[in-house]
């Protein structure tokens, strides 16, 4: 049996509302819970886990001042090659300091 796509509250009557809620009404909802499993505790943990992987030293947000015209062209390859646009300036910069080297 397949459920039935329930509405957002937002878009939802009052009488609506009430009936999509009324089980936090009651006292002790919190007390229905159960502990984790291991598995749903790793999970858990996995899924806390946010940002990006730490490569290296890790990162460091920048802000740097660049031509418009340059940054899109910059975007645009980025997109073409299917990276993002921090990844296409660290590749670059890694290219010009080996070359420097």
């Amino acid at each position: 049996m397949k459920k039935k796509p329930r509405k957002a509250y937002w878009d939802m009557t009052s009488e609506e509302l009430t009936e999509a809620t009324k089980e936090f009404d009651r006292e002790g909802t919190i007390l229905r819970t159960k502990p984790l499993s291991a598995e749903m505790r790793r999970k858990w943990e996995k899924a806390k886990k946010r940002g990006r992987p730490k490569v290296g030293g890790g990162s460091k947000r920048v802000l740097i001042s660049m031509e418009t015209g340059l940054l899109f062209r910059a975007d645009k390859l980025a997109r073409r090659r299917g990276i993002g646009r921090s990844e296409l300036i660290a590749e670059g910069l890694k290219t010009l300091l080996a070359k420097a080297s």
